[in-house]
């Protein structure tokens, strides 16, 4: 697989590790359901809105890479985990109304759970270490 990270040699603990990668392949995941529900479904609200939350999980922990603080840091995983939390709503919400079939929430769903999961994880832990 090509390398798609021009960062690939900063030492930040983020770069590479689980939260970086499954962010990144989660958001490519969230751009494909976009895609399919504005093209197969002709849904265009919705699609905008798990699109805008889904990608902005990974962009929030790339921005924290390069916090300029312990405070920042924490900032950023925080609103990483809201976006993170709107998305999974945006996933609950469509599976709901039935724009996302039970297969593709089966699918995607989990991948949002462990991301909620990682962050919770992380802001606390950076919380605790804060102090």
């Amino acid at each position: 697989m090509k390398d798609l990270s021009p960062l690939s040699t900063i030492n930040s603990p983020l770069s590479k590790g689980p939260l970086w990668t499954k962010s990144f392949a989660f958001a490519l995941r969230i751009v494909n359901l976009a895609k399919h529900l504005q093209n197969e479904k002709r849904e265009f609200v919705l699609s905008k809105q798990v699109l805008r939350s889904g990608t902005a999980i990974g962009a929030l922990v790339r921005e924290a890479e390069h916090a300029q603080s312990k405070a920042d840091f924490i900032s950023k995983m925080s609103i990483a985990l809201k976006e993170a939390n709107e998305t999974d709503y945006w996933l609950d919400l469509l599976h709901q109304s039935g724009y996302l079939n039970d297969d593709g929430y089966q699918s995607i769903h989990p991948d949002v759970e462990e991301l909620l999961k990682l962050l919770v994880s992380i802001v606390k832990t950076s919380k605790a270490n804060e102090k």
